[in-house]
């Protein structure tokens, strides 16, 4: 099948790449010229554990441009994978969303063939039924169902494992507006083996948000229970192990530390508390879940001022910028609140990530980043904020350690160690 893919970032280059390792024909379409040299060269523009193999390996079956035209005049389905941010209020942002559905409408406009452009993108519930497909047909001039058809088929990639989730994923969920749809989301996702869910495009859609504000509540829940475990003098792991073993509850998503970010949870957990305000409905526990993460990371530094009560002037290190491991990507990341907090209190600061130093420079220039995480130890403390596989080779031997994510070693052999929920 020929792919025309609208956005390459985290979403739209894993797919467009796993897509063609399905044999499939992928042109991706980006505004940003220097991505677009990068792609053709086989260089990913962006850090994904495993992405740029599979880009090289494929490069045959994937080209980039920056034109709509030329993507979707050879394409029979377009997927519309661009970011939908975050405004102030939480809502998301569908600026880039509808940009891509303007350019794709004028294009549809003169194809002879049937063109089906699917939605992608995480979007509130009823956005492609109320506004995407409006526009479209406004746009186009054509009618959806008759002229081109529309779907939803969210994203599950957990960020650093997101190569594995695309081709191995636990579900499918294909939205669709129009049957000759339906059938090409069949056809594309046939060998696949995993339970394959067709429904209408917003039940996609909140399918999408509910798996992500369900997976974000479980963490702050177990967060939660790792702060009243600390303050017992148990460990959140043994309590996460006991729970995890009851198939109703399961293992996964119960590992308690400083909290999560990332591209994801933040946004949607956001956006769906928004849009239940909007239509006056009570999002308590979504509000609940967001409240505690947002606190969860100042525990790090409760923490450290038991052991230094007063930081002016103290040099500390963090070990770790990404949001989570295998990634760069700093978006929402527990690490960035933590600086913040140390620079409040007049803290000299020492850092190291092996990939996402870069995006924090432009936040943060003035911290000290180090060539090498064994730089970073040499601190009056040390706080665990990213785990790393690398930081659990260091030698923690006399020092003082802050844990948000459980390095044994770290437990092991530090000095003085404070795990923040165990």
């Amino acid at each position: 099948m020929n792919i025309a893919i609208i956005g390459t970032g985290y979403v739209g280059l894993v797919s467009g790449v796993c897509f063609a390792t399905q044999g499939h024909t992928i042109t991706c379409v980006d505004v940003d010229t220097k991505k677009i040299q990068r792609i053709n060269k086989g260089i990913s523009p962006i850090y994904e554990e495993g992405l740029e193999p599979l880009l090289q390996k494929h490069k045959n079956k994937i080209h980039a441009t920056t034109s709509y035209d030329e993507a979707i005049q050879k394409s029979d389905i377009t997927f519309i994978c661009v970011g939908t941010p975050s405004k102030k209020n939480g809502e998301i942002d569908l600026t880039y969303v509808t940009q891509a559905v303007k350019e794709i409408a004028r294009c549809i406009q003169n194809k002879k063939s049937y063109h089906a452009v699917i939605v992608k993108s995480t979007v509130v519930p009823s956005t492609t039924q109320k506004i995407i497909l409006p526009l479209l047909e406004q746009t186009s001039g054509l009618t959806a169902g008759k002229d081109f058809g529309v779907g939803m088929n969210p994203e599950f990639l957990k960020e650093g494992v997101a190569i594995q989730d695309f081709l191995n994923p636990d579900r499918i969920v294909n939205g669709y507006y129009d049957e000759h749809t339906r059938k090409l989301l069949k056809e594309l996702y046939k060998g696949f083996t995993c339970p394959i869910i067709e429904t209408s495009v917003t039940t996609a859609e909140m399918i999408k948000y509910a798996s992500n504000c369900f997976l974000a509540t479980k963490i702050s829940f177990m967060n939660e229970i790792g702060n009243f475990c600390k303050q017992l003098n148990i460990d959140a792991y043994d309590v996460a192990e006991g729970m995890g073993t009851d198939k109703r509850i399961g293992r996964a998503f119960l590992n308690s530390g400083i909290g999560w970010g990332g591209s994801c949870f933040p946004k949607d957990t956001q956006a769906l508390r928004a849009w239940a305000h909007k239509e006056h409905q009570s999002a308590a526990i979504i509000d609940s879940t967001i409240h505690t993460n947002e606190i969860q990371p100042l525990k790090a530094i409760t923490l450290l001022k038991k052991h230094i009560p007063n930081l002016k002037g103290k040099t500390i290190g963090i070990l770790g910028l990404a949001f989570k491991p295998n990634t760069d990507d700093i978006r929402d990341s527990r690490s960035l609140v933590i600086i913040k907090e140390l620079l409040k209190e007049k803290a000299s600061i020492k850092t190291f990530d092996p990939q996402a130093m870069p995006h924090v420079k432009n936040i943060y220039p003035d911290i000290t980043y180090c060539n090498t995480a064994e730089e970073v130890l040499n601190s009056d403390a040390v706080i665990i904020a990213t785990l790393w596989d690398e930081f659990n080779s260091l030698s923690y031997k006399g020092k003082t350690v802050i844990d948000g994510r459980r390095m044994h070693k770290a437990q092991q052999e530090a000095a003085i160690y404070e795990g923040v929920c165990w």
